[in-house]
């Protein structure tokens, strides 16, 4: 009996995702920013190894050099070559969204699973810490934190290195409060559900309880919230180095391009419109993702 209702269950689950893949298919702007996205992440974990130009090599001769067939994406006011700065420079501003964005979906779970499931005190505790960080102005709070700690980090953990672990470090801990919210009002509708209260009645720890029978359930939502935050965490990430806060001249993040073609829109617009380019179609794709996967895991479509 115990194994016919755990194939029952398996079987209602397969269904489900297959309806939930269904969903998202049909969808076809969530099917253009799926292909867009693996597209971009092709191009720039393989590109640097077949467009194997320097992407540090100085030429004042070809410097702001409209595109040509020697340079696709022409080159900058050093002359250095746009397309081999776009396709490394790509690996960093996706690690770097991808990373804050693990960070403040595993903050905001946290906080949100415990402020949900223990409620009282707790709750009213780590929800007004929620309130607080919400209610500070994200932009200069960003740009105070790097300013102070860009100097110290950089003595300890060397000029990129350090940079990168404050900007992740900074970007996450900073964009976790939906998330917490998101979580904490669903926990508080699971946990009166009888699946939870049998598994209190049979001994299970609290802990288990939320890993094994809470956070499961509201996987979903985490899912869709991780997918919307890699974008917002990778514009973060370009503003930062837009205004000269984020990585070094010499790294060039899609942000860090973008700054050094400030000086330079009227006479070589082309040094900031690929970059641009790349943050538009990366973020467009991943919203596209997310607004396909909300509507695929929403739960009155599934039956």
């Amino acid at each position: 009996m115990i194994i016919n209702t755990t194939k029952s269950t398996e079987n209602k689950q397969e269904k489900i995702s297959d309806y939930i893949w269904r969903k998202f298919r049909r969808d076809p702007l969530a099917i253009f920013g799926l292909i867009s996205l693996a597209i971009i992440f092709i191009a720039v974990i393989i590109g640097p190894f077949i467009y194997s130009v320097p992407i540090d090599k100085i030429d004042f001769g070809k410097a702001s050099d409209l595109p040509s067939l020697d340079h696709p994406f022409g080159t900058n006011s050093l002359g250095q070559d746009i397309l081999a700065r776009v396709l490394f420079g790509g690996r960093i501003s996706l690690t770097v969204g991808i990373l804050a964005m693990l960070v403040a979906i595993f903050l905001g779970t946290t906080i949100g699973a415990i402020a949900g499931f223990y409620g009282g005190i707790i709750d009213g505790l780590l929800m007004r810490l929620t309130d607080l960080f919400l209610a500070l102005p994200q932009l200069p709070l960003l740009l105070l934190v790097v300013y102070l700690f860009r100097e110290p980090i950089k003595q300890i953990a060397g000029p990129e290195l350090g940079i990168f672990i404050l900007v992740v470090m900074v970007i996450g801990g900073l964009n976790w409060m939906s998330v917490a919210r998101l979580v904490r009002g669903n926990i508080l509708r699971l946990k009166e559900m009888e699946f939870v209260k049998a598994a209190v009645t049979l001994g299970a720890t609290s802990h288990r309880i939320i890993l094994v029978h809470l956070l499961p359930n509201v996987l979903s939502l985490i899912i869709v919230a991780a997918t919307l935050g890699v974008g917002n965490a990778i514009i973060t990430e370009s503003t930062l180095s837009f205004l000269g806060l984020g990585f070094p001249p010499d790294v060039p993040t899609w942000g860090q391009m973008l700054f050094q073609a400030k000086d330079y829109l009227t006479t070589a617009p082309h040094t900031a419109f690929f970059p641009g380019l790349a943050i538009f179609l990366t973020v467009l794709s991943i919203n596209y993702i997310g607004d396909g996967l909300r509507d695929a895991f929403d739960p009155k479509n599934i039956k």
